[in-house]
């Protein structure tokens, strides 16, 4: 599936390459190849909503930017970090080493991102943190390298949990990615739902990636918790919902909160599979026009991930 809420890297790049212009009032642009490395996760559980289309939409921003008739030169290079920080880690070594590269963007899986992050501070670089949502990166983990683009954790608890509490939705459980992006979300989540009144029954925690959600949806169904709060993402995500629709979690009374989910998660899904899901969403894509341009600007979206070669947009 194409990454079509993909253009805020876009725009990203754009930033980056703004202020490295030479007509910017603190530039340091003199000259030379700016490269950017947009490093992601290319063939895992996240390469739905990041992946190679993130790094043809970085190489439409510089295209937009008008960079060659600035007399810029800037390219940018992707790699594949596999959900693994150790990899992550490796790659930004060798770009900001080997390859002189400037700046690193999108970095989904706050794991990786939170690595590449510290990486980024000791070799005085610029980090473009697009893809991960861990509030840590603006809170304990905050560097002047970095800006952090889009969403965060807190964001997200705020947004979902505070308003599902005053709908009457006062009692939790928390299905949990095992890792630095899930204790996040769990944790500024389940802080928000405090404060607004509400009791977290329980948790649990599930290897990232996962497959069998069999035990912990059980676990959760067992808590009779009014709200199911799923603390992941991408295909985690996808396949604890499918799975809690298999055990009928939704029809017994229960409703799940997506704490982060895309509309093309909800293609995957399917509408059946999808009822009873409750999720917020800064941005719809059918919000508005042409006052907001929501409709405008997606089919611009739209047409140009429509133009994405079949080898760069998918993957197998």
């Amino acid at each position: 599936m194409r990454k079509w809420w993909a253009r805020p890297l876009v725009w990203a790049g754009c930033v980056l390459a703004a202020a490295l212009n030479p007509g910017a009032g603190h530039a340091e642009y003199r000259g030379g190849t700016i490269k950017i490395g947009v490093l992601n996760d290319q063939s895992g559980l996240y390469a739905d909503i990041a992946g190679t289309a993130s790094v043809w939409m970085a190489r439409k921003a510089v295209e937009d930017f008008g960079a060659a008739a600035k007399g810029m030169k800037v390219e940018i290079i992707g790699g594949d970090h596999q959900n693994k920080p150790d990899i992550g880690l490796s790659i930004a070594r060798q770009w900001f080493d080997v390859d002189k590269v400037d700046a690193i963007a999108d970095v989904p899986t706050s794991s990786v991102a939170l690595a590449v992050n510290e990486l980024t501070r000791d070799k005085n670089k610029v980090f473009l943190a697009v893809g991960p949502a861990t509030s840590d990166l603006t809170g304990k983990a905050c560097s002047p390298n970095t800006v952090h683009w889009i969403y965060d954790t807190w964001a997200l608890a705020n947004g979902t949990g505070n308003a599902i509490v005053k709908r009457g939705g006062d009692t939790w459980f928390f299905l949990t990615a095992d890792y630095a992006f899930g204790y996040a979300l769990e944790r500024d989540t389940e802080a928000v739902v405090v404060k607004s009144g509400g009791k977290v029954l329980g948790k649990v925690r599930h290897p990232f990636p996962g497959t069998d959600f069999s035990s912990f949806l059980l676990q959760a169904k067992a808590s009779k918790a009014k709200i199911i709060g799923l603390a992941n993402a991408g295909g985690d995500t996808i396949n604890s919902i499918k799975q809690a629709s298999e055990f009928g979690i939704v029809e017994g009374g229960q409703k799940l909160a997506g704490l982060l989910i895309f509309i093309n998660d909800i293609h995957a899904l399917g509408l059946k599979t999808a009822q009873g899901l409750i999720f917020t969403d800064p941005w719809y894509w059918d919000q508005n026009d042409p006052i907001g341009h929501s409709r405008a600007n997606t089919s611009r979206r739209s047409a140009a991930c429509r133009a994405i070669p079949w080898s760069e947009s998918t993957r197998p």
